[in-house]
């Protein structure tokens, strides 16, 4: 069994209305198809929660609410695998004492959309007796309203209780070599080209193919495959391809 944690989004684009979005609403894609044991605990505004929360549920996977203040919202576009954003709104910060209680599982996955909300106690106590994944979103953006800022002013005592870290090609370039950050998984990963997963001092490239498909949400889908791929006892190349080929069928489905 694993876990999926994070705040919900609301995704604006050009043209179309509003969006569910976040690690969670992508993650939870993945599972749907995946058909594995998981648990997700979501968090918004209470206002958004009869509207949000149903789109995730509608997935299969049971899903736990924790009461927020704020919804995190995102003004963006694509061109290719180049993404624009905008921030509108920021999501909450969760403490330790915002945690849901959860079934006893192995992995959890922290889908982070920025910097402040998921700190280094708040990974600690999702830590014990776990392995925790997170989303280098969690790590390079700054939590700010207006365009979309990525620095490395992040907090180190957070690498200390994670175990897979996952950083798109953007944000591993600001945080200039991401394999000296000591995490145990490092993912890189590089839109349709692949990606590239970093382990016990070897590294290896998975290589994709490009899908003409929206790529919204690609990877989270990807850190929830290769998550579920590692508990099923995969190595971390296996578990990558494996999340390759999910994230392959997803898009293909559009």
């Amino acid at each position: 069994m694993i876990a999926l944690v994070g705040n919900f989004s609301r995704d604006h684009v050009p043209g179309r209305p509003p969006l569910p979005g976040g690690g969670v609403y992508h993650g939870a894609r993945a599972l749907r198809r995946l058909r594995v044991p998981a648990r997700i605990a979501a968090r918004c505004a209470e206002a958004d929660r009869s509207e949000l929360i149903p789109k995730l549920a509608r997935f299969g996977t049971p899903v736990r609410y924790v009461p927020g203040t704020s919804t995190a919202t995102f003004a963006f576009s694509y061109d290719g695998d180049k993404r624009t954003m905008e921030v509108e709104a920021l999501g909450d910060t969760w403490t330790p004492d915002d945690l849901p209680q959860l079934p006893p599982f192995r992995w959890v996955h922290v889908a982070a959309l920025s910097r402040h909300e998921f700190p280094a106690e708040t990974l600690a106590a999702l830590a014990r007796g776990r392995r925790v994944s997170l989303d280098g979103q969690g790590l390079v953006r700054a939590p700010a309203v207006g365009p979309l800022r990525l620095d490395a002013d992040f907090d180190p005592d957070v690498l200390r209780h994670v175990w897979v870290l996952k950083l798109a090609d953007d944000e591993a370039e600001v945080i200039g070599d991401p394999t000296a950050l000591g995490v145990r998984e490092l993912l890189i990963t590089q839109g349709s080209r692949g990606s590239r997963v970093y382990w016990g001092g070897r590294n290896e490239f998975v290589p994709a193919h490009p899908i003409a498909a929206d790529p919204t949400g690609a990877g989270d889908a990807f850190s929830v495959a290769y998550v579920v791929a590692r508990n099923a006892g995969f190595a971390p190349p296996a578990a990558a391809r494996r999340a390759t080929a999910v994230v392959a069928a997803m898009l293909a489905a559009r």
